[in-house]
């Protein structure tokens, strides 16, 4: 398997190093403090900066843009990254919005190959993703996870669920595709305006997926820096640990800021 180094700059923003190719998800780098409108009356305060700046990043080859439309997944400074960005990937609707030459929009289950000189060929594939309960993608609009990898190797190296509740969509992830590491955006996602529902993975649902996927390694993201997340990164700790070892032996966290190599031993990060 291709060797991957994967740096946790912050929310959903992860940096990965594979393969000679440089892949930046969902870019967020605004300050902390301020409000955010997700529309229909509900909002959110960013609360956390990133541990890395854009100016810190090495040239970036492609961004992984789960969505476009809620500021928690692509906030102003992200929205400047992309205008610098080579290749961007992202739904077919967000790919209409951003009006940019080098957006490529996809729908799950399609592919496409990136190409660069001295690197082997990305494939990258859309996989289904829905950011909350039925019926609610109207609402919300169109997001995406991605399987990335070699294209002469059958497993995925790197896998993002994106902003996503547990449905059957994921359930078509488990069966379709072998992955080894996998970036679980957690957080349980939830707001005043509409009670109890969620739009991303709380940790039941996390461990569950990651019993069905069994990825080598599973890397939670997206569970703080905003007000809208439910259960933070200690609350999905402790559930994890009380998990089978096909779950919690696959967990591990990531350090913000700091490049963690792959493959490494299977016990969880102590950070």
């Amino acid at each position: 398997m291709t060797p991957v180094t994967i740096t946790h700059i912050g929310g959903p923003t992860v940096l990965i190093e594979l393969d000679g190719w440089t892949i930046l998800t969902d870019p967020t780098f605004d300050d902390p403090g301020r409000r955010y409108d997700f529309g229909l009356g509900t909002s959110s305060v960013k609360t956390a900066g990133p541990a890395l700046r854009p100016r810190d990043l090495p040239p970036v080859d492609v961004v992984l843009l789960s969505h476009d439309h809620h500021a928690d997944n692509l906030d102003d400074a992200g929205r400047e990254l992309l205008r610098s960005a080579p290749t961007i990937v992202t739904t077919n609707s967000g790919s209409r919005r951003l009006g940019l030459k080098t957006a490529r929009g996809l729908a799950p289950w399609e592919q496409t190959v990136l190409r660069k000189p001295g690197s082997e060929p990305l494939r990258v594939t859309a996989t289904p993703s829905r950011h909350g309960p039925p019926l609610s993608r109207l609402l919300v609009g169109d997001t995406l996870g991605f399987a990335i990898g070699r294209t002469t190797e059958t497993v995925a190296a790197v896998w993002m669920s994106g902003d996503s509740v547990y449905f059957r969509g994921l359930e078509q992830v488990a069966r379709r595709l072998e992955v080894d590491i996998a970036l679980l955006h957690l957080g349980a996602v939830r707001f005043g305006l509409t009670g109890p529902v969620k739009y991303t993975m709380d940790a039941r649902q996390a461990a569950k997926f990651i019993e069905r996927l069994r990825p080598r390694v599973a890397l939670p993201v997206h569970y703080e820096g905003w007000s809208h997340f439910s259960e933070d990164g200690e609350h999905a700790r402790a559930r994890f640990l009380r998990e089978s070892e096909a779950v919690r032996d696959r967990v591990r966290w990531l350090p913000r800021g700091e490049p963690v190599a792959f493959p490494q031993h299977t016990n969880p990060l102590t950070h």
